[in-house]
């Protein structure tokens, strides 16, 4: 069976303490005199103080005198494009020139021989071309999810280090044309180059 409380233990938990009502009241009336103290002190009228206030003295500068305040002078961009490196040596083969040497070769007679990799052009991809070699690796990676099998070549362009991804060499401008086309059937855009 259950043993009983005496009613001393249920004193010596706050039975003979203040109500939490009376708490609550007191707490409400000293709010009540913070306000008012405050009210009458001004300082709810002054709102207006906090704001910002119009200078009456203040001129416009005229066209001849320099604005306080001047534009930061725009960042400079590299002026640098993947296409551009080493033009001299690259000549970038259009989409419509590249199908178009493709269709010839394949309308050629089967009785001459293919050029070899080594005699003339050498014909390339280029997938991208980046400052950082932890973004041209990752686009390496990218592409060998689609089969083909690139590389990240470094260049010195103006001063910086550019790490190019590219692929070939390809012996002619249909096998070329079809590896640009695979890379392009899985969203990775690529320029053809002829290389001398």
């Amino acid at each position: 069976m259950a043993r009983r409380s005496s009613k001393n233990q249920a004193r010596r938990n706050g039975g003979s303490g203040i109500p939490g009502w009376i708490w609550l009241l007191v707490g409400l009336l000293g709010g009540l005199v913070i306000a008012a103290v405050l009210f009458l002190r001004g300082q709810w009228r002054d709102v207006d103080s906090l704001l910002p206030q119009p200078n009456p003295e203040a001129r416009a500068p005229s066209a001849s005198e320099q604005p306080v305040a001047q534009d930061a002078p725009e960042p400079k961009k590299p002026k640098y494009d993947f296409y551009d490196v080493l033009r001299d040596k690259e000549v970038i083969i259009p989409d419509a020139e590249l199908s178009a040497q493709a269709r010839a070769e394949a309308d050629a007679p089967s009785e001459t021989p293919a050029p070899e990799a080594t005699d003339g052009p050498r014909y390339l991809i280029q997938a991208g071309a980046f400052r950082s070699s932890a973004d041209a690796e990752a686009l390496k990676a990218r592409i060998a999810l689609t089969g083909e099998v690139a590389r990240v070549e470094s260049a010195e362009i103006q001063g910086g280090t550019i790490y190019r991804v590219r692929l070939g060499p390809y012996p002619n401008a249909s096998t070329l044309a079809a590896a640009k086309q695979a890379l392009g059937n899985h969203g990775i855009e690529a320029v053809a180059i002829r290389a001398q």
